[in-house]
């Protein structure tokens, strides 16, 4: 089945459910599920990352927070770690994973890749298909495609059975991702054209998607964090009659080790460039991350930029859901926006922008408008430096005072229809139009202490019933009801009555907006005042006193005897599970046992002429060993180049450490020779394959020869722009007016690497250097220049695109100097540990412990971490299970530990660190939240 997606389809159906008779349809404005429009809020959300056990947990948050849609990715190197031995059991249950999404009404978008970035160890692909001869990925190429549709054939029946066509919740399913960034040529067409057909062939009736770049029988979408008009016009050019979705709008960021916090994103930004979606008109926003997880294991990847962005254990992602699952500000914001796009969910699908704008403003704040059917919503943009109050005139000539803080957007509505024949005119965050009971429910939120001003307008007369509370005004016919309310921590609830429809108003500060919570099913139901949420199996629903001075109150039926249901005011009884309060006690770590890795004692391994990578070896992650012997026949000094590493590495010379070695690439590491034989030993870590860049693939480890005596001229200083200095290392505000040089000396040695940031255009001796693959967004690249060279003075010439650049080398090298015979040998796990008695660290080593989980009451929901407090780098194992990598070189300081791979008693902590450091400052313990006490709803 092949669609094609022009510029005059009109609506187009495309799905339906036999069993339920739930139609799939999108036209221009939206999707349509049924007969309903849907604005979709999506959660992406990787299965993968994160145990089953924590699955719901993880869903129903985002389910709790508006989100009606999950995006997952599909982990090809998770499934087939090696070649034909599939796993979709236990965690990797990814169709159990798409059930339970079913299970909670939510839909589903599949992205089953192959290639799916996600900073995740090479894209998705598994390691064993970079040994398959002349592979190239992400292309037209036989031997790749050959393995891409074995996977198909085993994914996408597990998607298939699951879409919306055959009762199940998938409704979109995405063609690769993000290929618009690598080639949009004829080949790459190509090549996207056969993923599609191999998607239709296997059996994928809902629509294709793709992101960042297009494909004819595909709706496009766009990935951003800001932007969101610019991104709009593009896949309107592209597409106008199809739905436009934010398939990727960046809620934080990853990080990469030694690199700052990834925090830059404040909730308030967040909020604001969401409502630039909204304005824009997007129909669809997929929070990526809403929930990051865990990189456990070695799946952590890398990505360009520098030569050594690896990706943390952590996945956090400043994400609204933190890695522990913990509700964080981004998160509220997130459920006070999606609850927005709900609760005017058919006027935002259906308005179209405003061409004249004849509304006003005061200076410093901008109008936009949409419109639909005589309603208007206005997004009133401040550009001023502090909070302030603007007098906005409506198209209608009434003015409204709105109270905006620096950057933000706040949403203004003009006579929006909230009901039959009552229409609202009013400023802030509606999250909540819903008919509870007999009662039509607005919850209107607002800034703590703020007021909003109210106008109501219907075709018969108001009745307000809250007359003598609130500042208010009626029309002489009665029909226009103008209303002050305040935003106070004890919720306004005002009621008026419109030809017998009781309608109330209720407005919360910030802190209960904050803590307001919409559950949907039979019946819409609100909980009001809570800090936490959580929805059990069992239909039960729990929550976490907000620990405000306000009571939480509950609306509609909670099942409650002779209780609040029907939309009544009140408050509703709790009830905990959980005994008198006590304090969480930390598990406590037994006497650390230690193992040290005897290097001059191990076996040497297979002989070879060159180092031999992690691949090549059969191996997906872990620590290599490389080895080999130099005889000298005096002590010395001596300079080793590495033509080709990848990763970083410890270097030992008859076991005692001498260099780390952090740039990769290409590099060159000091050592000092004595006398006689010299064993060299290289403790390798596999850090991550790129997950993106135009030369996926890479081999891991070392691989390349080795040289000794080389030397390395560090190239950043010393060029010249006619008779300028120039200093690359600095900034330099605008463009150098010429190509740049600078020259050298070679006199003894015959070989040179170029690494680092170089630019394309680069001459050597007045010759141009070809440099396949190359992308001037990938800041570093490893040259060989040899061919290119001559004895005495030689000249590079490079145009600059950008300073100041972090690395750009010259490592020079002879060829007959080539140091052979390597052996490399995988670091086995320790089995055997002694007393840890020893003060002095003595390289790398081995540690257990072992721990109780203390007694936890029912009513928490603890989360543990671990703080590697003073140690150097390695990995982490708990019950047999990697927990991932560590390096206390930052951000990351803490490593999560899941409840569900733990036991009650006997649980084993094994931790490698390259240093041998003692773990006497590494301890386990709750993250705050989990002191607070849950508390279920009294069904009695």
């Amino acid at each position: 089945m092949t669609y094609t997606l022009g510029n005059n389809i009109g609506e187009q159906t495309i799905a339906g459910n036999a069993r339920q008779g739930t139609q799939l349809r999108y036209d221009a404005k939206s999707f349509i599920i049924g007969e309903k429009r849907v604005f979709l809020n999506i959660a992406s959300i990787h299965y993968f990352r994160m145990p089953r056990q924590e699955w719901r947990e993880v869903l129903v948050k985002a389910k709790l927070a508006g989100m009606n849609c999950i995006d997952t990715y599909f982990a090809w190197n998770v499934h087939e770690p090696e070649e034909g031995k599939w796993d979709f059991s236990g965690d990797n249950d990814c169709g159990a994973f798409l059930d339970l999404c079913s299970e909670l009404g939510l839909w589903v978008i599949a992205r089953p890749g192959p290639f799916i970035c996600a900073e995740w160890d090479f894209g998705g692909f598994p390691y064993w298909l970079k040994n398959k001869k002349k592979i190239q990925f992400r292309t037209d190429n036989e031997t790749y495609l050959r393995y891409v549709y074995r996977y198909f054939d085993q994914i996408v029946p597990i998607i298939r059975s699951r879409q919306m066509t055959k009762d199940g919740t998938v409704i979109l399913v995405q063609v690769e991702n993000e290929y618009g960034y690598l080639a949009e040529d004829a080949s790459g067409l190509s090549y996207m054209k056969g993923l599609r057909d191999g998607l239709l062939d296997r059996g994928i009736d809902v629509p294709l998607i793709t992101c960042e770049g297009g494909l004819e029988g595909t709706i496009e979408g766009a990935n951003f964090w800001s932007g969101a008009n610019s991104h709009y016009d593009k896949l309107m050019r592209k597409q106008p009659d199809v739905p436009k979705l934010v398939t990727e709008f960046w809620t934080g960021w990853f990080e990469h080790w030694g690199a700052p916090a990834a925090t830059q994103k404040t909730s308030d930004l967040y909020e604001k460039r969401m409502m630039e979606s909204i304005r824009a008109g997007f129909d669809g926003i997929s929070h990526y991350m809403f929930f990051g997880g865990t990189n456990f294991g070695g799946y952590g990847g890398r990505t360009v930029g520098s030569s050594d962005i690896y990706m943390v254990t952590s996945y956090d992602y400043d994400a609204p859901l933190s890695e522990y699952g913990r509700v964080t500000a981004k998160y509220r914001m997130a459920k006070k926006v999606s609850l927005f796009t709900l609760a005017l969910g058919q006027f935002l699908l259906e308005s179209e922008p405003m061409d004249n704008v004849e509304a006003r403003c005061g200076e410093g704040a901008r109008l936009q408008g949409r419109q639909w059917n005589g309603q208007k919503l206005w997004f009133a943009e401040s550009i001023k430096q502090e909070k302030e109050m603007f007098q906005i005139t409506l198209e209608s000539g009434r003015t409204l005072p709105v109270s905006i803080k620096p950057g933000q957007i706040v949403p203004i509505l003009e006579r929006i229809e909230i009901c039959p024949g009552l229409k609202l005119t009013c400023c802030g965050f509606l999250i909540g139009n819903d008919l509870i009971g007999e009662v039509q429910t607005i919850v209107l939120a607002g800034d703590d202490g703020g007021r909003t001003h109210i106008v109501f307008e219907a075709d018969q007369s108001i009745h307000f019933d809250n007359a003598g509370h609130i500042p208010h005004e009626s029309s002489l016919d009665g029909r226009t009801l103008r209303l002050d309310v305040y935003h106070f921590q004890a919720s306004q609830r005002n009621r008026v009555n419109v030809g017998g429809q009781l309608i109330e108003l209720i407005a919360l500060n910030g802190y209960m907006s904050d803590r307001a919570w919409r559950l949907h099913g039979d019946g819409v139901r609100w909980a009001i005042g809570w800090e936490d949420m959580d929805l059990g199996a069992d239909g039960s629903v729990s929550g976490v006193s907000g620990g405000c001075d306000s009571e939480p109150f509950f609306l509609g039926d909670w099942g409650h005897k002779g209780g609040i249901g029907q939309g009544q005011m009140g408050t509703t009884t709790v009830h905990s599970a959980g005994n008198a309060f006590k304090p969480l006690l930390s598990p406590s770590l037994s006497e650390w046992k230690r193992k040290t890795v005897n290097l001059l004692s191990l076996g040497g391994g297979k002989q070879a002429e060159r180092p031999r990578g992690f691949a090549e070896l059969g191996l997906a992650f872990g620590y290599l060993i490389y080895s080999s012997e130099i005889d000298c026949d005096r002590d010395q000094e001596n300079t080793l180049v590495f033509s080709a590493i990848q990763d970083s590495a410890r270097l030992f010379v008859n076991g005692l450490e001498q260099a780390m070695i952090r740039q990769v690439g290409a590099v060159s590491a000091h050592m000092r020779l004595s006398n006689g034989r010299n064993k060299i030993q290289l403790l390798v870590q596999h850090m991550g394959s790129l997950n993106f860049s135009p030369n996926l693939g890479e081999e891991k480890g070392i691989f390349g020869p080795v040289y000794l005596d080389g030397s390395t001229v560090e190239l950043r200083r010393g060029w010249y722009c006619g008779e300028e200095a120039v200093h690359l290392d600095e900034v330099h505000n605008h463009p150098f007016a010429s190509t740049l040089s600078r020259s050298f000396e070679l006199s003894e040695n015959d070989g040179a690497i170029l690494v680092g940031a170089l630019s394309s255009g680069l001459r050597i001796n007045g010759k141009e250097v070809p440099m396949d693959g190359y992308q001037n967004w990938f800041a570093y690249h490893a040259v060989d220049i040899s061919g290119y060279l001559v004895k005495g003075s030689n000249t590079i010439e490079m145009p600059v695109t950008r300073t100041p650049l972090n690395r750009l080398e010259l490592l020079t090298y002879n060829r007959s100097r080539e140091l052979k015979n390597w052996s490399a040998i995988q670091l086995d796990e320790a089995s055997e540990f002694e007393a840890s008695s020893v003060a002095i660290e003595s390289g790398p080593a081995w540690y257990r412990s072992m721990f109780d989980l203390p007694a936890i009451p029912e009513d928490v929901n603890p989360k543990l971490k671990l703080r590697m407090t003073g140690m150097s780098k390695g990995y982490l194992l708990l019950n047999g299970r990697n927990l991932g990598r560590y390096w206390q070189i930052g951000p990351q300081e803490d490593y999560k530990i899941p409840m569900a791979w733990l036991k009650e008693t006997g649980n084993e902590l094994i931790l490698f660190d390259e240093e041998g450091r003692r773990p006497d400052s590494v301890r386990i313990f709750f993250d705050a939240q989990s002191e607070r006490r849950w508390q279920t709803l009294n069904e009695a």
